[in-house]
């Protein structure tokens, strides 16, 4: 638990290095940040989403669950559903993380939910 402590773990990474010991991954999905993001219809009933996010975390971090929510004019949910990097980056990453201020282009075809679907919310996990 020390490890995810942001005032402890430079002690413990020095530690680990002198120790040969490993930490845990660093997690903060709030440090995850859409820089641009759009959803656009491609052809009948399937929409391209499509997104730049960096990480603003001090530490690199594991590359989040990418949670994609649909909402309709009156703010109520139509769909939603969580993303694993596979998914939404097209192929395996190359690194298990994503560097402190570094910036992921991703981009997926959906299946439309419906036409009422108008509004759209990025979340991390």
């Amino acid at each position: 638990s020390l490890a995810g402590d942001a005032r402890w773990r430079p002690l413990l990474a020095t530690l680990c290095g002198a120790l040969a010991c490993e930490l845990p991954p660093w997690r903060e999905p709030r440090a995850f940040h859409v820089i641009e993001r759009d959803v656009r219809g491609t052809r009948p009933g399937v929409l391209r989403v499509s997104a730049r996010v960096r990480n603003d975390a001090r530490w690199p971090q594991p590359w989040p669950v990418l949670v994609l929510t649909l909402s309709d004019a009156n703010g109520q949910r139509i769909a939603s559903r969580g993303f694993q990097p596979h998914e939404y980056l097209g192929d395996s990453p190359t690194s298990s993380q994503l560097d402190s201020g570094q910036i992921m282009a991703l981009s997926m075809d959906i299946v439309e939910p419906g036409t009422q679907a108008v509004a759209f919310t990025f979340d991390f996990r």
